[in-house]
């Protein structure tokens, strides 16, 4: 997909929509110019009335007893994104920064916010020049939404702080004078707009789920492949068993395997199992859970990750900041949408599901390197015999600290409330820190999967690499293309690297 456009028409934006997004334009469309900017009269009208509007004639938070004079409504909301500049650690990714701008821009012109037309062209103009706010990640609990982090889009629409702009980070002003664009002046409640709400937490949630799901879709290759070399059965994989059970990831996950190894000739199906059992005194009945339970695992993290989507995807589609205005009635409401507990449930969920994954990729590579349980494949995946060679026995290490660091970050961030802010905020969602726990995990699983791709390698080159299915054989000749088999002890961190970046770009799925 090029491009979308905004418009009063524009009722709900996919997930899709904002990752394919080459342009983002804003409608032009008189209806839609209107109803943006008679929300935006109406507050005006309201203001002039005298009446106490939250965070436009008041202070905020626990400060919302104070009430300011009209005049100093501006002075209020620039105040609001200047003392809220104190975010710290890891910038976001430019594609995150860019993530957020939509998400914001949706919410907004949603028209229930109380926002200009103007304000909402100036998201279009940054979006139009690629300049991505620079955004520090931590510093948010989630509620009042993503007010710290969100500090930094409102500065850099009012001209300050920094952005991404060609390639590296530079001071926003600078920026503004290379493109002759005039910085922003807030209107009332236009920053509190701008801040108040879930886009942060949703612009990582998004980024993470998208990596999240090559993983899964990875991992679904890789335990194709161990199918094979494992000599399985694949009885457990088989239309009817998962007939009988039909929870939509589990069918996926089975049929997804299957395909896979369509083709091979080292995997086996019930009835040979049946004639190989009394022959072959070391052949199990059935095949460890790791193996035989795969599609099962991977099903309800498939599930979980669908559902997870489609919250973040209905909180993009929502209006969460605080209050909302219905113009149309004249009706101003304060309210909680800001609240990220969705966002924050999802990510913590999926918390557990990458470290399912984690636990079972650390489970089914330990069967593979293992002389008592890899069916022939020998002493640590050894392609020479010598006593002073060591094979995959440091890479098998390796990949299960790597399942340690994922799993010990499960505890759910939702649970960890923090009460802040004189006890205004006092039961907060921190999603943000929900979705960046999630986020952190990615790079651990990736190189798990790396040095596991790589050891499935290896054990097609003993096994024989013209027995593979069609599949296997296209990414085991991916993997021989950039990683050399081992023959003789050598650093393999550079060749974890090289397989990581193959799998950033889906070359496995």
């Amino acid at each position: 997909m090029d491009d979308f456009q905004l418009s009063v028409n524009t009722s709900f934006v996919t997930l899709e929509s904002i990752t394919d997004a080459k342009h983002v334009h804003l409608s032009a469309d008189k209806t839609f110019v209107s109803e943006i900017d008679a929300s935006h009269k109406f507050l005006a009208d309201t203001i002039k009335d005298g009446k106490p509007i939250y965070g436009v004639t008041t202070g905020y938070g626990d400060s919302g007893k104070n009430y300011l004079e009209a005049g100093e409504a501006d002075l209020l909301q620039q105040n609001l994104y200047r003392y809220h500049g104190c975010g710290v650690g890891k910038l976001l990714s430019p594609k995150v920064s860019r993530y957020a701008l939509i998400a914001r821009l949706i919410s907004l012109a949603k028209g229930y916010s109380a926002v200009s037309y103007e304000l909402l062209k100036r998201f279009e103009l940054l979006l139009e020049h690629e300049i991505y706010p620079a955004i520090p990640s931590q510093g948010s609990v989630g509620a009042s939404g993503d007010l710290t982090p969100l500090s930094y889009i409102a500065a850099v629409i009012a001209g300050e702080r920094e952005a991404y702009f060609e390639g590296e980070i530079q001071k926003t002003a600078d920026i503004y004078r290379q493109l002759d664009i005039k910085p922003y002046l807030f209107k009332p409640k236009e920053a509190l707009a701008v801040m108040n709400g879930t886009t942060i937490m949703s612009a990582v949630a998004l980024d993470s789920m998208q990596e999240f799901k090559t993983a899964l879709d990875t991992m679904e290759s890789f335990v194709a492949g161990l199918y094979e070399v494992m000599l399985c059965d694949t009885t457990p994989l088989e239309e009817f068993v998962h007939k009988v059970k039909p929870f939509d990831g589990q069918i996926r996950a089975a049929e997804a395997i299957l395909n896979k190894i369509k083709g091979s000739s080292l995997t086996h199906g019930r009835d040979e199992r049946y004639a190989k059992f009394f022959e072959d005194n070391n052949l199990n009945i059935q095949d460890t859970y790791s193996m035989r339970c795969a599609p099962q695992v991977l099903g309800v993290i498939r599930d979980n990750l669908k559902i997870s989507e489609k919250w973040v995807e209905q909180e993009i589609n929502s209006v969460n900041d605080n209050p909302l205005i219905d113009a149309k009635n004249r009706k101003i409401y304060t309210s909680g949408n800001f609240y990220g507990g969705y966002v924050a449930h999802a990510m913590d969920t999926l918390k557990i599901c990458a470290a399912n994954l984690a636990d079972l990729l650390d489970k089914e590579f330990a069967l593979l390197i293992d002389h008592k349980f890899n069916r022939g494949l020998g002493e640590n995946l050894k392609l020479k015999k010598e006593n002073f060679f060591h094979g995959f026995k440091a890479m098998q290490i390796t990949l299960s600290s790597l399942s340690a660091d994922v799993i010990k970050n499960t505890t759910a961030a939702s649970i960890h409330s923090r009460p802040t802010e004189s006890l205004n905020q006092d039961k907060v969602s921190m999603g943000t820190t929900a979705a960046l726990d999630f986020s952190k995990m990615l790079p651990d699983i990736k190189n798990m999967l790396s040095i596991a791709l790589i050891g499935l390698a290896q054990a097609a080159d003993i096994r024989g690499t013209d027995k593979l299915s069609p599949f296997s054989r296209a990414f085991y000749d991916k993997i021989r293309a950039n990683v050399a088999a081992l023959e003789e002890d050598r650093r393999m961190d550079m060749d974890i690297a090289k397989i990581a970046k193959l799998i950033e770009q889906k070359s496995f799925v």
